[in-house]
């Protein structure tokens, strides 16, 4: 019995009814998850890999799907397996969260906002298993500690929104495993988690596997999870599997064209080793690439000083401030002209508080930002505004920095616009020009935001960003939402005009390997400092600081004969940094250990 899958979809059609009649979101597709094994499906967003998951959930139904043809059977214990596709909604409610588990894509949606954690954990307990409240609370504390939750007592009692991204994404774990379902589907589960995290989720998954004998059906578009977590692997693309193989062959013998251009475009960190200077990806299918090394000059742009800002928390009656959140605190770095520094750390370091500061869209403490020779936070209104025309921002979330209702021509040409750059058909010819530069088609000019793909709209972002021909850009997370290969393609963009224009960056990111590709410089920040900081090379091939070593030990590999083991890493949990009114921080003091390279010897916490 145990060589029979727990799972067999086959040539599973899904198709959704529109106003311009059926779109397919699966075409067919067809695989097992046996007991115990990982299989992981791989894509890029629209290739049908959530369709696939949610259709085997029955949950299609509530998004607007139909299941049009094709089995899903399940194995439920020793009996016949029954067709998931033909099963009644009521015996589906029984199987759905008790033997078929799912963890959701976004924690914050998975959870009900106005019920406390432990609530959530226990309704299903005492809904499937029948348990009494105590053994269904004490269960629910025993699956807190299993996914590593600090204070689990305080937690059960707590709302979703009292949690940070990580932990909210634990519960969400707890919760599919409560039940100890014999298919568990995790959809990108660690999709928006920094890498410490999704280190020891990743880790945690594969234990609990291993104990419980659950059978993984993954999905993510990130190949290093995969090569850490795969024993099998189905690559879709456009609704259809085009490869299934196990973890080795894929990574090591593609043999379909989608899979070896997917794997190409993948950022391997290490890649860069030995190399002094940031250069573009080699992808493929592209022979008209520029691959050279970008060097930049020696000539400062910006300089900060001491920086340090910090967020009041309100409290008692009349709403005075009780404490500080120390978001930055006492941060110095330069950037040179056409030269990148890259921020690194976890949620909640400082690094987008400190990219914010800067341009004063967050307004500092205390602390002094000179660009250009100018004092940027002693500026009124009228010369800031004059001076943020050189200064621009690329957010994290295209689609929220965008404007639904004016159509993209219109919001590209507003900062020059209000700069008063340019007018008409000489205003026209250079929007042209920036789609052009972005690799966009003028016939997108029309559009509006919600019509274009997340790689479209971020390349709508970067070209309102080089509108009025800036010399810094802040890249908040620019390219954490898209998948690997446009990634790689407004990565290379980047640096492309990087070279061309002479622009400078500052990219906070908490991707290693994409760091590791773009940046001259890097600064790794923990709990609003700057714990290390130098040129790339020395950063990443001689880390200094514990933060900095334990950070690159978490960061999956994309090979899977480079697995992590659970017991290198050895992360201990985050100290608060809110501090109580009239708390005054230690000033950041530097050793340096190198030429440039400079780690933090006031006590950091870590």
């Amino acid at each position: 019995m145990l060589d029979q899958p727990i799972a067999s979809i086959r040539n599973l059609r899904v198709q959704f009814q529109t106003k311009d009649g059926p779109v397919v979101g699966v075409e067919d597709v067809s695989f097992d998850v046996g007991p115990g094994e990982t299989v992981c499906i791989v894509g890029e967003s629209g290739s049908g890999k959530s369709v696939s998951s949610l259709s085997l959930m029955r949950l299609i139904e509530y998004g607007g799907g139909e299941i049009a043809g094709g089995e899903m059977l399940f194995r439920r214990g020793e009996d016949d397996a029954i067709d998931l596709s033909q099963t009644d909604q009521g015996l589906m409610r029984t199987i759905r969260g008790n033997e078929i588990g799912m963890i959701f894509q976004e924690p914050m949606t998975a959870l009900n906002p106005v019920f406390t954690v432990g609530r959530q954990l226990t309704e299903g307990l005492r809904l499937h298993k029948g348990m009494s409240k105590q053994a269904a609370a004490d269960r629910a504390l025993e699956l807190l500690r299993q996914v590593r939750i600090p204070e689990p007592e305080r937690r059960l009692a707590q709302f979703p929104h009292e949690l940070s991204g990580g932990m909210r994404q634990r519960v969400v774990i707890a919760m599919a495993l409560a039940c100890e379902p014999r298919l568990l589907i995790a959809d990108e589960p660690t999709t928006a988690l920094d890498v410490t995290i999704q280190a020891e989720i990743l880790a945690l998954m594969d234990r609990l596997k291993r104990e419980t004998g659950t059978a993984v059906m993954f999905i993510t578009h990130d190949m290093a999870v995969v090569a850490q977590m795969a024993d099998r692997v189905v690559v879709m693309f456009r609704g259809n599997k085009v490869e299934e193989g196990t973890v080795e062959e894929i990574f090591e013998t593609p043999q379909h064209n989608y899979t070896k251009a997917l794997l190409a475009a993948v950022p391997k960190l290490g890649e860069m080793r030995g190399k002094q200077y940031p250069a573009p990806m080699k992808l493929l299918g592209r022979t008209d690439q520029n691959l050279d090394p970008i060097e930049g000059s020696e000539e400062t742009l910006l300089e900060v000083k001491n920086l340090t800002t910090r967020f009041p928390v309100t409290g008692g009656f009349f709403r005075r401030t009780v404490a500080n959140v120390h978001a930055v605190e006492d941060v110095s770095f330069k950037i040179n002209k056409g030269r990148t520094l890259s921020l690194v750390g976890e949620s909640g370091c400082g690094k987008s508080t400190a990219g914010r500061s800067l341009l004063r869209l967050v307004e500092p403490d205390s602390g002094e930002v000179h660009f250009d020779g100018k004092e940027v936070l002693g500026l009124g209104q009228g010369a800031l505004h004059k001076l943020r025309q050189d200064m621009q921002m690329i957010f994290q979330d295209p689609f929220a920095s965008l404007n639904p209702q004016m159509n993209l021509m219109s919001q590209v040409a507003e900062p020059m616009e209000n700069y008063g750059l340019a007018k008409g058909s000489e205003l026209h010819d250079r929007i042209a020009g920036l789609f052009d530069r972005v690799e966009l088609p003028r016939s997108f000019l029309r559009r509006y935001p919600h019509e274009l793909s997340g790689g479209q709209r971020q390349r709508v972002a970067i070209a309102r960003a080089l509108a009025l021909n800036p010399k810094l850009i802040v890249a908040d997370e620019a390219v954490s939402a898209l998948d690997v290969s446009v990634q790689a393609q407004v990565l290379n963009l980047m640096m492309e005009l990087q070279a061309e224009l002479g622009l400078s960056y500052l990219f906070i990111s908490h991707d290693m390997a994409v760091v590791e590709r773009v940046s001259h410089d890097v600064g790794v920040m923990y709990l609003g400092r700057i714990v290390e900081i130098g040129p790339r090379q020395q950063v990443f091939e001689d880390p200094q600081h514990p933060y900095t070593q334990a950070l690159m030990k978490a960061v999956p590999i994309a090979d899977p004969r480079k697995r992590k083991d659970e017991k290198e890493l050895n992360f201990k949990p985050i100290p608060s940094p809110i501090h109580p009114v009239g708390y005054e921080a230690a000033p950041s003091e530097y050793r340096e250990i190198g030429p440039g390279h400079y780690i933090l010897t006031t006590d950091s916490g870590y």
